[in-house]
């Protein structure tokens, strides 16, 4: 059986990213998954090779840009030059999966404030990729065979998260995250866990009424069309371990009430997926670790997470990963 060609960018240079590509991408239990290729400058990968003393991957898709150079790189520095060189390799590899040449591409950490610098208009991977594929809506979906959550809004300052929740955000993240989690694990149907918004889920608008205005509408017209949908739970009570055997997903609304409970049990293999794509993106659940770069010493795990969810997903459907 032919096995997927897979991407693998290289994120932020002065972080762990590159050294995790480089390491992975020579994995035996990964080669025999898929054909990784590592999106990269070549230069960055081989200086990378040389200081931790490992191999050079055997497929490198090579990305140059003016503004970086390798020999003049500090690792754990934000600098434009790194930005430029992170947010090119992305770039490649959605053109080429948006060609065909890759069935997944899986991304290392991107460091904002980099990106930022060298001018992506972009907060992170997510929004670039929505724009890059011309999608008007996508969702973070984090999974774990253990817990998996998407975030109904994301990177956003916690006090425009009110305004910006609506009723048809908030279904299209529930479908999405109910289309991904029937291919993940392989089962016919899901039952999903939606949280509320505000403390006790508003406790019959005590506390708000973002619940009884935007969450019920959504949750109701959910349940028309056929999902398996909880009634808006309290937030401090939807991650029991009672709560996660029910439940194969939660919905929720703003990036930590997402994130906190996800790190807290799968910080090491958790997994982020862009669910609305029409092609497949998977990645890392942590951050550039520019206190640990170049060090060796940055766990794998997550990235073989990456790469395994991505090969799954390609191998189960090509179309988007959403309803």
């Amino acid at each position: 059986m032919s096995r997927p060609v897979i991407a693998l960018t290289c994120g932020d240079p002065a972080g762990v990213g590159p050294e995790l590509c480089c390491r992975v991408a020579n994995d035996p239990a990964i080669q025999r998954l898929c054909q990784p290729v590592v999106v990269a400058d070549p230069d960055l990968l081989q200086r990378v090779c040389q200081h931790l003393n490992l191999a050079l991957p055997a497929d490198i898709d090579p990305v140059r840009v003016a503004e970086f150079s390798a020999p003049a790189l500090v690792p754990g520095t934000i600098t434009a030059a790194n930005g430029h060189l992170a947010a090119a390799a992305v770039e490649r590899a959605i053109a080429a999966c948006q060609a065909g040449h890759y069935a997944a591409m899986v991304t290392a950490p991107l460091c904002k404030a980099a990106t930022q610098a060298a001018g992506l208009p972009f907060p992170g991977h997510t929004e670039l990729l929505a724009a890059r594929c011309g999608q008007p809506q996508v969702a973070m979906m984090m999974y774990d065979p253990r817990i998996a959550v998407v975030m109904s809004t994301c990177h956003q300052a916690l006090a425009g998260v009110a305004a910006a929740l609506t009723s048809d955000r908030i279904i299209f993240c529930a479908q999405a995250l109910a289309t991904a989690l029937v291919r993940l694990r392989q089962t016919p149907q899901v039952s999903l866990a939606m949280l509320g918004f505000n403390p006790h889920a508003g406790e019959g608008a005590l506390f708000g009424d973002e619940e009884a205005r935007i969450i019920a509408p959504a949750v109701h017209a959910l349940r028309a069309q056929g999902l398996d949908i909880s009634d808006p739970l309290p937030p401090d009570t939807a991650f029991t371990p009672a709560a996660r055997q029910r439940y194969h997903g939660h919905v929720c609304h703003y990036h930590d009430q997402a994130l906190i409970p996800f790190k807290a049990l799968a910080f090491d293999d958790g997994v982020n997926i862009t669910l609305g794509l029409p092609i497949i993106r998977t990645s890392v659940d942590h951050g550039t670790a520019f206190d640990l770069a170049w060090t060796g010493q940055a766990s794998d795990r997550s990235l073989k997470a990456a790469i395994a969810a991505a090969v799954h997903l390609a191998a189960t459907a090509p179309a988007p990963i959403c309803r």
